[in-house]
């Protein structure tokens, strides 16, 4: 399969990608979220995942290793979605992966027409993006593909 050039992708950001981009300055997932704020890629998101990924992160646990608050996170999540692509759900695709919670990341992913999905879970997703023509990518490969093209 032949990957899009980068900064031009347009990517679906599984749940527990938001989570490490929290928890962790330090890490690929952090910086794809940076490298979203700044424009130099697209972000994409569906209001199902919008609602998955603010009532993950403000668990207590991730708020904790976080060191942020509640207000902190929907602040983020503000930001997100002010610069993120809308996807509209015109299309369900279930059950599709083996975890039905992912059902919703992949449809986004489907129905936005992403160039990639990044997702530390790529055994669940590979074989179902596949069908679809989406690239399933961990963090650090798309930042490395960000990094190669910019």
């Amino acid at each position: 399969m032949r990957y899009p050039i980068l900064p031009y992708i347009r990517l679906i950001l599984d749940t527990a990608v938001m989570v490490a981009a929290i928890r962790s300055d330090a890490g690929a997932s952090r910086r794809l979220l940076v490298a979203e704020l700044e424009g130099r890629i697209t972000l994409m998101a569906s209001v199902p995942l919008m609602i998955e990924y603010e009532a993950v992160m403000t668990r207590p646990e991730h708020l904790k290793a976080s060191g942020l608050s509640t207000v902190d996170v929907n602040a983020l999540l503000d930001a997100i979605a002010a610069v993120a692509e809308p996807v509209r759900l015109a299309f369900l695709w279930r059950p599709i992966v083996p975890d039905p919670d992912d059902d919703m990341v992949l449809e986004a992913a489907v129905n936005g027409r992403a160039d990639a999905l990044v997702t530390f879970n790529r055994r669940d997703f590979a074989r179902a993006a596949e069908r679809f023509g989406i690239a399933v990518l961990s963090p650090s490969e798309a930042l490395t593909r960000l990094e190669a093209n910019t």
